[in-house]
């Protein structure tokens, strides 16, 4: 049948509505106003790619596959523009193909998408089952694939959805992704004129629908089970800085970013806060070369008799010269620098250039300011142990009576660092080494007031339900925010203002059980791998004529 191969005008129309649905299934600003949609066009997202690939031969769906991938990413991005040609200060030219070069490694999955779904479809193999297998696999393999950038998985575009959040600890957001598309191709089925009717199909149609129900409602009964922390709670202040981009990394603004963020401490200390959090690299230098910042922050935190967790260039000889590092340091009340977490999963082209030796001579990552060249990641996530008294208006107990035993308890703390957010396995294993809170911190002056902001804090919110550890998130910029064990956000900021978050955190007791999700990982992503190369299996030896989306 010619249908089977041309590309038609439902198929055309399918890839436009898929355009348009990923795009608006995200937050975005539009003339100042934040518009999140997710709770609809999450769901008719993949809905239209399945109309897109309906009847198509493998190399159509390949080909229409890419095609929807590749635009729908590119307004995804195109806040990448703001990053490269804005604050990167590349050419316009630059700015414009970064974020349509960038949305080729997604439209290489949606073109994966494409073409084994077509062939598993021929095959007699393609139900709505299949289809979201397929597409919670390829959702997986984009945190991983070339180092991995998740950004736009559809699994995130459900951050405010209750119902699924709670799949999240037993799942991770591969589980979001595998019910939002298994609904999506459930109604793909039911729409009149898309595929031939007929009572199978609608029969599976349905079936999709009512398994997308009961999932949602173990989602909800996962939430109303969930084991509260009981750990007793922690007041933080997260300070908003607000240093703007062009001039973070200049000598001449060096002073006045300190005193913004001592001003900060002080406040957030005036209103009860025993533990302060400033952004990534607010300190703009390094530590311990730079003579004016660390003695600072230690004198700073013995003024205010509370724990520092701060944003700065970490530095260390190696060789003949030095390597550089983005790290968060720890403080204790009485100034004694405990700990330094180093971030191990590093921007591609924006901290590190890959092929530095091709590249090199034509490129440079966008993140000056930090190394000369290239940032050097971290040993991997770990937690980090906090001093604290839980008695209200006690100092936070020093780190010589952490030593001797003698503190009340210490708080367990990971600390991810900005990109590291993106990466739910990362994030995992800071709660698996004992965190009973996530402290994360970021800089988003990068994305400019864009919806990319609000992107990245629905990223957050992810893993938050995941480990089921609430989130305090300190930005440059903004957005700062409390998240809860839910993945809720509790309170937020607004961006592009110099203020700061005080706030209340319940922690999680000493040797609370970890999710499902932090102990094993993602089990259920492996079992979407498994079953379609049962079902690729089965298309080989036993086809069977029946055919889904024709």
């Amino acid at each position: 049948m010619a249908g089977d191969f041309d590309v038609t005008a439902r198929n055309w129309l399918g890839v436009a509505a898929f355009v348009a649905c990923s795009f608006l299934a995200f937050p975005q600003v539009v003339a100042g106003h934040v518009f999140d949609l997710g709770w609809i066009f999450a769901w008719l997202a993949p809905a239209s790619l399945a109309v897109a690939l309906g009847g198509l031969a493998p190399r159509r769906a390949a080909w229409a596959g890419f095609v929807a991938g590749w635009l729908a990413h590119a307004a995804i991005l195109h806040w990448i523009y703001v990053v490269t040609a804005i604050y990167g200060r590349a050419p316009a030219a630059v700015g414009i193909l970064a974020p349509t070069g960038l949305a080729l490694y997604m439209a290489a999955f949606t073109t994966g998408q494409g073409a084994a779904w077509a062939w598993l479809v021929r095959r007699g193999r393609g139900g709505p089952f299949v289809f979201a297998a397929l597409w919670a696999a390829l959702d997986h393999g984009r945190h991983f694939v070339l180092s991995g950038f998740p950004w736009g998985v559809i699994g995130y575009a459900q951050h405010e959805s209750p119902a699924l959040l709670g799949l999240a600890p037993y799942t991770g957001v591969v589980g979001l992704s595998f019910v939002t598309a298994l609904g999506g191709a459930g109604l793909a089925l039911l729409v009149p004129g898309i595929v031939r009717g007929s009572p199978t199909r609608r029969a599976r149609a349905m079936g999709a629908l009512v398994v997308t129900a009961l999932a949602m409602a173990g989602g909800t009964l996962s939430n109303a089970l969930a084991d509260r922390p009981a750990g007793g709670s922690l007041r933080l202040g997260l300070l908003q800085g607000n240093i703007d981009q062009g001039i973070k990394w200049s000598p001449a603004f060096a002073e006045e970013t300190m005193r913004v963020y001592e001003d900060l401490s002080r406040r957030a200390v005036a209103e009860g806060a025993r533990l302060v959090v400033w952004p990534e690299t607010a300190v703009p230098g390094s530590v311990e070369t730079e003579p004016g910042f660390g003695p600072r922050l230690s004198q700073l935190a013995r003024e205010l008799g509370v724990v520092l967790v701060v944003g700065a260039v970490g530095v260390e000889p190696w060789q003949d010269d030095y390597r550089f590092f983005d790290s968060a340091y720890v403080y204790d009340g009485t100034g004694v620098r405990l700990d330094r977490y180093d971030k191990a999963h590093l921007v591609p082209f924006g901290e590190y250039l890959p092929l530095r030796e091709v590249l090199g001579r034509y490129i440079r990552a966008v993140a000056t300011g930090i190394a000369r060249d290239d940032v050097t990641e971290g040993q991997g996530p770990r937690a980090c142990s906090l001093p604290f008294d839980p008695d209200a208006g006690g100092p936070a107990a020093p780190a010589e009576a952490v030593r001797r035993g003698e503190a009340e308890r210490t708080v367990r703390a990971g600390i991810p660092i900005c990109y590291e957010l993106l990466f739910p396995d990362l994030v995992r294993r800071f709660a698996g080494d004992g965190a009973e809170i996530l402290v994360a911190i970021t800089n988003d002056a990068w994305y400019g007031r864009s919806g990319a902001p609000y992107q990245f804090l629905a990223i957050t919110a992810l893993r938050s339900a995941e480990t089921r550890l609430w989130t305090a998130r300190a930005a440059n910029t903004g957005i700062t925010a409390l998240i809860d064990d839910l993945g809720r956000v509790r309170e937020q900021t607004a961006i592009f203002e110099r203020t700061l978050l005080v706030g209340d955190v319940p922690l999680r007791s000493p040797g609370h059980e970890a999710t499902f999700y932090v102990r094993h990982g993602d089990v259920f992503a492996g079992a979407c791998w498994a079953s379609l190369a049962v079902f690729a299996i089965l298309g080989v030896c036993w086809p069977r004529g029946e055919r889904d989306f024709e």
